[in-house]
């Protein structure tokens, strides 16, 4: 299993650090591509708990909310929100089944909570100054104190964190991961200085985000977790070998997102 794990990140990891440098089209249809995944897989989970969402209207929601954050001019938030609401909602009239609101609330919850967080990641890398340096910053940090939290855990780990979301994940391997993720970031905003910064500086920025990141994104994970706690599954998906679903790779990526996104604009911007 730990095999199959550092396999596939060894495989993944390049295209995706390559696709985010190349921004854009690019950028985006990674994270279209990989949100769509996790949103039918979302949809999927939740009918084994006998709903059925809508995964064409979820999926829709996703693509009008990146499609919104790429290109802002176009103004499409508030005609996309109202089409796909009002459009969820005549399906789910029309293919009433045991229980057509909470059918039409998940298929627009859905949508909006990975079309929400993705739209982040999409403003984040689109930033004037320094977008890919922060992206890359943000994700990697994420990465490593999951990375720390999962082994530390695994040899030292004696108090559970919160039992019944997830019962493998130890009080000792948070506070790995939120001192692995500070270091992380603050190592590669100090090696990666943004032009006119100075690496003390900008070390003690990236010492800031990583802790912020590292402390309130795996409650990403945690609310993936209780969705799967609730329907009785233990992984959302299986496309990534070693590592589950879709949704299971992106969910505190996606909270480290949004903690990067308005970190900067609110703290270092205005600084």
């Amino acid at each position: 299993m730990l095999r199959t794990r550092v396999l596939t990140a060894v495989v993944l990891i390049p295209v995706v650090v390559l696709l985010i440098y190349l921004g854009g089209p690019f950028y985006l249809v990674l994270l279209a591509a990989l949100l769509t995944v996790a949103e039918v897989e979302f949809c999927h989970m939740m009918s084994t708990d006998g709903y059925n969402p809508s995964p064409v209207f979820g999926v829709a929601l996703l693509w009008m909310l990146l499609a919104n954050a790429q290109w802002a001019a176009a103004e499409l938030l508030e005609p996309g929100l109202i089409v796909i609401a009002l459009g969820a909602i005549t399906h789910h009239m029309a293919h009433r089944d045991r229980s057509p609101v909470a059918d039409w609330a998940l298929t627009l919850a859905g949508g909006l909570y990975l079309g929400l967080c993705g739209a982040a990641l999409v403003r984040l890398r689109a930033l004037e100054v320094d977008g890919l340096r922060w992206t890359l910053i943000g994700v990697f940090t994420i990465m490593f104190a999951d990375s720390a939290a999962y082994f530390v855990g695994r040899a030292l780990g004696r108090h559970k964190l919160a039992p019944q979301l997830s019962p493998g994940k130890t009080w000792e391997g948070y506070i790995a991961g939120v001192i692995g993720g500070a270091l992380w970031a603050a190592l590669m905003a100090w090696l990666w200085p943004a032009a006119g910064v100075e690496p003390g500086t900008a070390a003690l920025q990236g010492v800031l985000l990583g802790l912020i990141i590292s402390v309130l994104a795996p409650l990403g994970d945690l609310a993936v977790s209780m969705m799967k706690r609730q329907v009785g599954v233990k992984d959302t998906g299986t496309i990534i070998r070693g590592h589950g679903g879709a949704l299971d790779r992106v969910d505190s990526v996606l909270w480290a997102g949004v903690l990067a996104y308005y970190y900067v604009r609110l703290v270092v911007v205005l600084a």
